[in-house]
């Protein structure tokens, strides 16, 4: 079995593998620090989601004395604390993202230049609408993907903090922290209904953005030859029956160049992994 994690060093083709024989190939993507923001981000954004709601939509008067109800109060109390856990979360993906590997990088990344990065995209677009007969290789997110985290998730959580923080430092006064830093939002949006408004859109952008993400990770563990969900929980990325490798950066390697990078033969665990002519040699 082939160990090596180094993925970019291009060697000799690996030796035809037999008829029928289906391989496994697996490589450490997603370092700790991201999956473990990924899941807490998750769970915030479930409590903002439903809290902001019905904080926009309250409940129905409850009967007996206001004094004998703190409903609304320990709804805006989630809603404040998963927002200060989203916010800190963010702060520390962002830091992870320069500290990080190549891949905690990338949903900061929106590569606007590369012509083949929106080729790549469109075939990808293509994949998702059923127009491909099958999928591309790729070590990190797909184009379409890292397109949508660096808008919705990257673009769309800045977004978030900015306003919601600004319409947070309304009820914690001229004299705190949340306004002395936002308070410029509330005016350049134009009053605090605009902001409050501005701020629902962007919770039902991001709340799309989870309804597709979450369809297109279960499609793609169903449909394609890439793990996805396992992979933001064991952090390592299985290519099922590959045909083809890919690099580090997630693009697909010639046969000329590919690398036997662990390599399990899955029709016979047995078997030892086929040889590169250096190692016939």
């Amino acid at each position: 079995m082939t160990t090596s994690d180094d993925t970019r060093r291009p060697a000799s083709t690996p030796a035809a593998p037999t008829t029928g024989a289906r391989f496994l190939k697996a490589i450490y993507v997603y370092e700790v620090p991201v999956r473990l923001w990924h899941w807490i981000n998750a769970l915030a954004i479930t409590v903002l989601a439903a809290t902001g709601y019905l904080i926009a939509n309250p409940l129905p008067s409850l009967p007996g004395e206001a004094s004998d109800h703190f409903l609304m109060g320990y709804i805006r109390f989630l809603h404040f604390a998963a927002a200060y856990i989203f916010a800190i979360g963010f702060l520390g993906r962002i830091y992870w993202a320069f500290v990080g590997n190549h891949h905690a990088r990338q949903m900061f990344r929106f590569p606007f230049w590369d012509r083949h990065w929106w080729t790549e995209l469109h075939l990808e677009a293509r994949w998702y609408l059923f127009l491909e007969h099958k999928p591309k290789l790729y070590v990190g997110h797909n184009p379409l993907a890292q397109f949508a985290m660096f808008w919705c998730i990257g673009v769309g959580s800045l977004f978030m903090i900015v306003t919601g923080f600004a319409l947070y430092g309304e009820g914690a006064g001229v004299d705190s922290w949340q306004d002395r830093l936002f308070g410029w939002v509330i005016p350049l949006f134009g009053q605090s209904q605009d902001v409050h408004t501005w701020h629902h859109v962007g919770m039902w952008v991001i709340l799309l953005f989870v309804m597709v993400h979450i369809y297109a990770a279960v499609r793609e563990d169903i449909m394609s030859r890439q793990s996805i969900i396992s992979t933001m929980i064991s952090g390592v990325r299985t290519f099922k029956d590959a045909e083809d490798a890919a690099d580090e950066d997630g693009h697909l390697v010639p046969p000329q160049r590919r690398h036997p990078f662990r390599i399990w033969r899955r029709s016979n665990p047995a078997a030892a992994p086929p040889k590169t002519p250096a190692q016939v040699g």
